[in-house]
């Protein structure tokens, strides 16, 4: 199944979830889908069942994402988890973990200075509180800052990934257009697709300027 069945099959036992959400649990290496051999992901139904038991996890048990992959392993291996007992609160999934500044600044090892200027780059949103995104971009510039590449050398970078949504939206306004929630669905699917696409020619772009930069 494609992100929008997946959606279409999960959503009624759990209102909050949405593309995005999925393609993050990806990325946490929560859930591993196949891809065809144009880069879409497809989904089995043994993921469905590993997603309805991470959503499961999340919305009745409150779970940190750490803790949900030590019960996926312990599964993966063949044993029986215990589940641990927690404190009630929101789940991620409710709406995304939120970091106040100071949360931020540690868990991504930043000072104030970094988080400043990757707001001031556009590079992540000023607020009160700061998503998960932002806690990996912030992650990212503390690296690239240790060899000297400061939020301020990227600030192009807001301007390209808006032109690439500009891209994409135009390429999926006929789907959505029809307006049912199918559509919608299968255009969310098919903008998460093509965005896919978009990393694999950036990606290859860059590595062919770094050959010649090494050649």
């Amino acid at each position: 199944m494609g992100i929008g069945q997946v959606l279409a099959r999960l959503k009624p036992e759990f209102p909050d979830l949405s593309p995005s959400k999925l393609r993050f649990l990806e990325e946490q290496r929560l859930v591993f889908p196949a891809r065809t051999e144009s880069g879409y992901r497809k989904f089995s139904p043994r993921d469905i069942d590993r997603l309805r038991l991470i959503l499961t996890m999340q919305r009745d048990h409150y779970l940190p994402l750490k803790i949900i992959r030590t019960q996926l392993a312990e599964l993966d291996a063949g044993r029986e988890p215990t589940m641990p007992t927690t404190t009630a609160g929101p789940s991620m999934l409710s709406g995304e973990r939120r970091y106040l500044r100071e949360e931020l600044l540690r868990e991504a090892g930043a000072n104030s200075w970094q988080l400043d200027e990757a707001i001031s780059a556009s590079l992540i949103a000023a607020g009160d509180t700061f998503s998960d995104d932002a806690l990996g971009v912030l992650r990212a510039l503390v690296e690239l800052g240790d060899v000297g590449i400061e939020p301020r050398h990227l600030r192009g970078f807001r301007a390209s990934a808006e032109r690439e949504v500009a891209l994409l939206e135009t390429a999926v306004l006929p789907i959505i257009k029809r307006r049912d929630s199918s559509s919608r669905a299968r255009g969310a699917e098919l903008a998460l697709e093509l965005a896919a696409q978009l990393d694999v020619v950036r990606a290859s772009l860059i590595r062919s300027a770094l050959e010649r930069i090494g050649g």
